[in-house]
């Protein structure tokens, strides 16, 4: 799975994501850049790394040795979560994973070298891992 080699800080703040449409979309990472396609979020989320890995295996396992892929998005946000049956208050939780704040309109993967009926169906199966509604572009 990714994660960053270091972090500044160990925790970090919440934050809100989605929550008017003044937040609205990503400014950056919006084109297909080094693919012929690729697999954009509709919707706002946070992909967990082991999520992008689950991803990552199905577009590799799908397209074969023919073919190339880029990752796009990289998790670099700590989350935390409490152990189970902790009573509430006591501070925040320890650190778990690392995870991408993706807003509507990111690139997430692409992929090229292949036909195109097998690189949407490798994009479409990964857009079921993740859980962020996504769809196919093109070039």
């Amino acid at each position: 799975m990714l994660f960053p080699k270091k972090v500044k800080n160990r925790k970090w703040h919440t934050g809100r994501i989605g929550k008017n449409a003044s937040e609205g979309v990503a400014s950056r990472g919006i084109e297909v850049s080094f693919g012929s396609y690729g697999l954009k979020a509709t919707t706002p989320a946070r992909v967990r790394s082991n999520q992008l890995e689950a991803a990552r295996k199905v577009i590799s396992r799908t397209m074969g040795k023919t073919g190339k892929m880029w990752t796009r998005i990289f998790p670099d946000r700590p989350y935390t979560r409490k152990a189970a049956e902790v009573p509430m208050g006591k501070g925040k939780g320890d650190p778990q994973g690392f995870e991408f704040q993706v807003l509507p309109g990111r690139i997430i993967f692409e992929v090229d070298g292949v036909t195109e009926e097998i690189a949407r169906e490798a994009l479409r199966k990964a857009g079921t891992k993740l859980p962020v509604k996504s769809r196919v572009v093109t070039r």
